[in-house]
Formats: structure tokens, sequence, C-alpha cells
């Protein structure tokens, strides 16, 4: 019994992580546009910044599996939680674009750590409370991420980008600081030991196809994920003309319909199956971010990205949990991989985004983006592992 409670502690410990993770990216959103005339930069170099600030937490991510192996999830998670603190009004404060770049990197490396140790953390959970939490742990996130975009569009329209980036640094330190004794100490294992090899579980990069191929269908999902993120608020602006509170709404209602639908995530699944929710899911997603390509107002961007929210919300959770049931390989290491690469589509991908609009225009490449969800529909059946995760069984071993 008493297990039980420190998990179900534990669940809405790691909950409150995800949801301050969130709040802070989402904060970071509307801050994104504000760069540009602060620095007197295009949107090349916006794309180069953001760029630092992707190769920063994927290669952070590369090792963030090894510390947790040597160090424990709790430790891990706890570290790079109060690192994340002060790394918003870190950028915003930048004087220069030297000390800008290099708060950049040291933001995505906090921010991606963190969320492997989440991740992490969460599979340990549901390993303890025998049932699936990653989807709506992932809802936090978008919770977060919605409240963070809303909440600090205002702030920053009525008291300026400063007071957001510090109002942001205060709450995340509140939230982490409460949920850090809460965490489970033990750091994740494999499901079954016997099951997998010793020597491929300290790899950093695993011959199995099957684990890359999820990572590959992670990254398809992430990019367009990401270009909402780092790219919707300068995309309303400049062709829509909003203003800053209008242009910051783009994000946090693709946000707040990810959370609503993360929450329902671990319901939908579990009646109609991953590979079908995961299908359907793409085809939603692309339909939303075509409607975003196409849309002449405003409002017929928001509720199109509000569509694509709604789609892309569990395809994520989905190919996690297929990694965390993966037969060939300890789940840990086939989360970290998976989660690496899929990282790349929301956080190195999009600085090309910058790249490609300032020649082309966003519209046409939210219509590509739109492509890249079709495709991930087409191969879901990939994600067949992921029913597992409700039952949570062992992995068997592979037949010879």
């Amino acid at each position: 019994m008493q297990v039980d409670t420190q998990a179900r502690r534990a669940r809405w410990a790691v909950a409150a992580m995800f949801l301050a993770n969130g709040f802070v990216m989402g904060a970071w959103a509307p801050q994104i546009p504000l760069l540009m005339p602060r620095h007197d930069v295009t949107e090349s170099a916006l794309g180069l910044l953001i760029l630092v600030l992707g190769l920063g937490a994927v290669t952070a991510m590369l090792f963030a599996g090894r510390l947790i192996s040597l160090y424990g999830g709790r430790r891990v998670l706890s570290l790079f939680s109060l690192a994340l603190i002060p790394v918003l009004p870190m950028v915003v404060f930048s004087p220069n674009l030297w000390l800008l770049a290099l708060f950049m990197a040291v933001f995505g490396a906090m921010a991606g750590c963190m969320d492997v140790a989440m991740n992490a953390q969460a599979v340990v959970i549901e390993r303890r409370l025998h049932k699936a939490i990653m989807s709506s742990s992932h809802g936090f996130w978008s919770l977060g991420g919605f409240i963070g975009g809303s909440a600090g569009a205002w702030v920053i329209a009525h008291w300026g980008s400063e007071v957001q980036s510090l109002l942001t640094a205060g709450i995340v330190a509140v939230i982490v600081v409460a949920a850090m004794p809460f965490l489970l100490p033990e750091a994740p294992k494999p499901v079954v030991a016997e099951a997998v090899p010793a020597a491929p579980a300290t790899k950093l990069f695993p011959r199995d196809l099957q684990i890359w191929l999820l990572g590959f269908l992670a990254l398809a999902s992430m990019v367009p994920e990401g270009a909402v993120l780092d790219w919707a608020a300068i995309y309303m602006q400049q062709e829509l003309g909003s203003d800053v509170f209008v242009s910051g709404l783009g994000f946090a209602f693709f946000a707040g319909a990810m959370a609503l639908m993360r929450f329902l995530g671990d319901t939908v699944r579990n009646r109609f199956g991953a590979v079908r929710t995961l299908r359907v899911s793409g085809w939603l997603g692309a339909a939303g971010m075509m409607g975003g390509a196409v849309a002449t107002e405003a409002w017929m961007v928001i509720v199109s990205f509000f569509v694509a929210g709604l789609g892309i919300a569990n395809m994520v959770p989905i190919l996690f949990s297929a990694a965390g049931n993966h037969p060939r390989l300890p789940s840990a290491s086939a989360i970290s991989i998976v989660t690496m690469v899929g990282y790349c589509g929301i956080l190195v991908a999009p600085s090309t985004i910058g790249f490609v609009a300032e020649h082309v225009g966003f519209r046409p490449t939210y219509a590509v983006l739109s492509l890249m969800l079709i495709l991930v529909a087409l191969l879901a059946a990939r994600a067949a592992d992921a029913d597992g995760a409700r039952v949570l069984r062992p992995a068997a071993p592979q037949p010879a």
C-alpha cells in the first residue's frame, strides 16, 4: 500500500514537472518575435539562434539517459528542473547577440535534459501503477504551454517582456520546488533484464531499425509542433497584421487543444487502439496545418491550429509508448533514442523554417508540414507495440 501511495504522489509530481516545462516553452513563444527588433536580426538570423537552442537540447539529450543511469532519475530531474528556472530571463536580458546565442544553448540544454528525465520518470511510475500515464503527462505539458503562451502574451502586452520573463521564473520555481520531494528515487530499469543483452543497453546508437523508424515518426510529428511554437506568432504578425496579443494566441490555442486531447488520450487509445488513434490523429493534424496555411484571417489561423493541436496531441505519446514497449531494447534506452531523434523536430528542424519562409513565405511552409503528418498516418502500423502500455507486461524474449 505504501508503494502505491508513493507512486500516486509521484504521478502528480511528474505532472507538475511537465506543467512547469511546458509553461516555460509557452512563455517563450510570444518572446520570439521581440528578439528581431531588439537585436536587429532577420528571420534567417533568428532561425540560427533557434538552431543553437535546438542543438543545445539535442546534444544534452544524447547524454541524459546515462546521467539518469548513473545518478538516478529523481536527482537528475530535480537538478535540471532547478536549472530551467533562470533560462528565460537570461535570454530576455541578453545585452548582445553573443550572449544571446550562449544563453539560447543553455536554455535548450536544460529544457532538453529535463524533458528526457520527465519521460523516464513517467515510465517508472507507469510500471509502479500498472497503467499508462504518458498521454496525460504530456497533457500537463500542453496545459502549461497554453497558460504560459496566453498569459505570457498578455503580460508582455501590458508590462513588457522583462517582467514576463521574471514572473515565469518565479512561477516555475514554486512548481518544481514543491514537486521535487515526491518524485520516485529509483532510476528507470529495463522491463526484464534477461530479455535484453547487457552490451546493447550501453550503446548510444543501437542497431535496431524499428526504434530509429519510431524516432523518425516522432520527428515528423514534432516538426509541425515546433513550427507553430517558434513561428506562428511571426506568421500572424507579418502576413495577417495581428498584434502581439492576438499573434500569441496561435500557439496558445494549439497548446490548449493538445492539452485537452492528451488528457483524453489514454481513454481514446484504450478504446480504439494505438494504430487507429495514430492514423486518425495524423490526418486531423494535417488538415489543421493545411487550414492554417490557406487561412486569410487571424481567427481562421487560430481555429486551424486548434484543430492541428487536436490531431498532433497524441502522436508523440503513442510513439513514446511504442518505444517503451519495444521488445528488443531496454525501455529507458529505447525512449532515449526516440526522444532524442523526435525532439530534433521541435528544436532543430524549425530553425530551417526561418530560411525557407524568408524566401517562399510561411504559407507554403505550413502546407508542406501537413504532408509530414500524412506520412505518419500512413506508417501508423509501426506503433502497434504502444498498446502494450495498457498492460505493461514484461517483454518476452524474441524467438530465434
